[in-house]
């Protein structure tokens, strides 16, 4: 049986200044090839709401889903270490309901560790997660869950004031134990500054080159998400005209009696056929 990596592997390759590659995948087959990419680490993201569910935002998201997708992501893996994100209001209201699922994450849906969006207001169910046997990765910057209080998508930590407080959040994040931390649309240079202070891995998502780390969404990656392109993310494949493309010509050959011909038939020995007299 193969050996996942470890949240051990991954500060160790901080350590080593290796770049921690990190994927947003939601299903089976995207986490297949993900692995056999050579992916360390896929998160199973709560955007699933916005990318796969065709909801508006992250927050309607709930367990019952994650734990569906999670589920999914670790089948289609072995070596993948797999982070599955907490939904809204399924660490919120305390510390309790916070142990409760995200046990249940580990438990029922098979991932390794789990991520919750927040700074020091979170560092206290951090703790409690990790003296559990959770292990947590944080994020901070833009945090979707929290995105009416923020008044929308903006970049975070624009302001020295701003600047100093992510800082203070990471450490208190550190300090409870957090394994890593993913900084979400944050100025590079802040992003830079506090990667140099953290002894625990960054991980940047429109967040510079100086993070330890970078995550992107299987489905920016490919062309397969249009409704709205991020300025973080880099297209690597445009899959989707692609498929629109497949689709197509297995349409116009249905249509034109083209498809299925013999060769995607399963065909009688004509004998055989003759002999069923009534089929005749």
């Amino acid at each position: 049986m193969e050996k996942r990596i470890s949240i051990t592997d991954l500060r160790a390759m901080k350590k080593r200044g290796e770049k921690i590659v990190m994927i947003t995948a939601y299903d089976y087959p995207s986490a297949r090839l993900v692995q056999e990419a050579g992916v360390p680490v896929i998160l199973v993201g709560d955007s699933l709401g916005m990318v796969v569910l065709g909801y508006d935002s992250t927050i309607p998201v709930t367990m019952d889903e994650m734990l569906h997708h999670v589920k999914a992501v670790v089948r289609g893996t072995s070596r993948t270490h797999v982070v599955a994100d907490m939904p809204f209001m399924s660490y919120q209201a305390s510390a309790e309901d916070a142990l409760r699922n995200a046990g249940r994450l580990l438990k029922e849906g098979g991932a390794q560790s789990v991520k919750l969006e927040g700074g020091a207001r979170v560092a206290e169910t951090v703790r409690r997660l990790v003296e559990a046997g959770i292990p947590v990765m944080g994020h901070l910057g833009l945090t979707p869950q929290s995105v009416h209080q923020l008044g929308g998508y903006k970049v975070q930590g624009k302001t020295p004031a701003a600047a100093v407080k992510l800082l203070n959040d990471a450490m208190a994040l550190q300090e409870a134990g957090a394994y890593a931390i993913v900084l979400e649309t944050v100025p590079a240079q802040v992003a830079e500054a506090i990667t140099a202070k953290l002894s625990v891995p960054t991980i940047g998502i429109g967040a510079g080159s100086h993070c330890d780390g970078q995550v992107q969404v299987f489905h920016d990656l490919l062309g397969l998400f249009t409704d709205f392109v991020p300025k973080h993310a880099k297209r690597y494949a445009e899959a989707g005209p692609t498929i629109v493309e497949a689709v197509r010509a297995y349409a116009a050959e249905v249509r034109a009696g083209k498809f299925p011909t013999d060769r995607e038939s399963f065909l009688l020995d004509e004998r055989v056929f003759r002999e069923a007299s009534h089929l005749a």
